[in-house]
């Protein structure tokens, strides 16, 4: 391992090792808060006896986060595990009691830090590579029949749309309420989402069609084209159908009036950007050459270049 390596893995070690620090510390100071303030401990807690409660999670949370931030793996693991249950366990008793929502969320995103923290211990990075294993491995299509690509690419849509655009976040819609977080949107959101949404997803459909009539090949990891694809919105920006799918994410936020549908999408825009889009490119690089990297160094990937023709 070279020295720049080692200097890296050891300083985002030692990030991780402050962020179970600064855990250990929020964690001791809502447990004082929950004691302290009825409101904190409605809001978090709900109906539970904080006594039961802070029995386990001080030594299984506070205090194995403190042993992990002065470098304790086997406590990060704990910490990150307990963290994990929680989150469930808790997730389910406000689903079913409409209580201690906030507790939910701020429970969901330590589990999610502690396990992206987690990882950089023990593996010295988060494994973003696992994300194309299998069925989602990158492979070029098959078939290059353009009517049997673009048949394709419209069944991937209608599947991919109905899960991500509709069943998550009507699910999302559904916990917002159960969980009483929701907040109130002004009364334009709906009607903004509703352009949003019809904009974007005519970008969708006009960039799909176009990489499987030009590409032969599909937009599914698994039968890729074959042919770089530069026309149509790709001339404009490198991603159309990620920044299509982010924003129709967004819309149906705003026409549901839900935040959380609307941070979804920009968790996913993050997720996609840092650490799918990289494996991405590094593909279409291996497979297209000096022709994707002057395509990658002339358009942008999320905003159109002024000027360009």
């Amino acid at each position: 391992m070279t020295q720049p390596r080692q200097g890296r893995r050891a300083g985002l070690q030692l990030l991780c090792r402050s962020y179970f620090a600064v855990q250990a510390a929020a964690g001791l100071s809502w447990w004082i808060a929950a004691f302290l303030s009825p409101v904190v401990r409605e809001a978090t807690l709900g109906s539970l006896d904080p006594v039961v409660v802070a029995a386990f999670d001080v030594p299984l949370f506070v205090i194995a986060s403190a042993l992990a931030a002065i470098g304790v793996k086997a406590a990060a693991a704990v910490a990150t595990a307990w963290t994990g249950i929680v989150a469930i366990a808790l997730g389910v008793y406000a689903t079913v009691t409409t209580e201690a929502g906030s507790g939910v969320l701020i429970m969901i995103a330590a589990a999610a830090c502690s396990l992206a923290a987690l990882s950089v211990l023990f593996l010295g990075g988060i494994p973003t590579a696992w994300i194309i294993q299998g069925p989602f491995a990158f492979r070029s299509a098959t078939g290059h029949r353009t009517t049997t690509n673009v048949g394709a690419t419209i069944g991937q849509m209608m599947l991919f749309w109905g899960f991500f655009l509709a069943v998550i976040p009507l699910a999302l819609t559904f916990l917002e309420q159960r969980w009483e977080v929701s907040l109130p949107f002004p009364p334009m959101a709906a009607p903004v989402g509703a352009l949003l949404l019809t904009f974007a997803t005519a970008l969708g459909v006009a960039s799909a069609l176009t990489m499987s009539w030009l590409g032969a090949g599909t937009p599914l990891p698994s039968a890729m084209p074959n042919r770089l694809v530069i026309a149509g919105p790709y001339r404009w920006i490198r991603n159309p159908m990620a920044v299509a799918g982010i924003t129709q994410g967004a819309a149906v936020g705003l026409i549901l009036g839900s935040w959380l549908i609307v941070a979804y999408a920009v968790l996913g825009s993050l997720l996609w950007n840092y650490a799918v889009r990289p494996l991405e490119e590094a593909d279409l690089e291996e497979r297209f050459g000096a022709e994707f990297i002057r395509y990658r160094e002339s358009v942008r990937c999320w905003i159109p270049r002024a000027g360009r023709s």
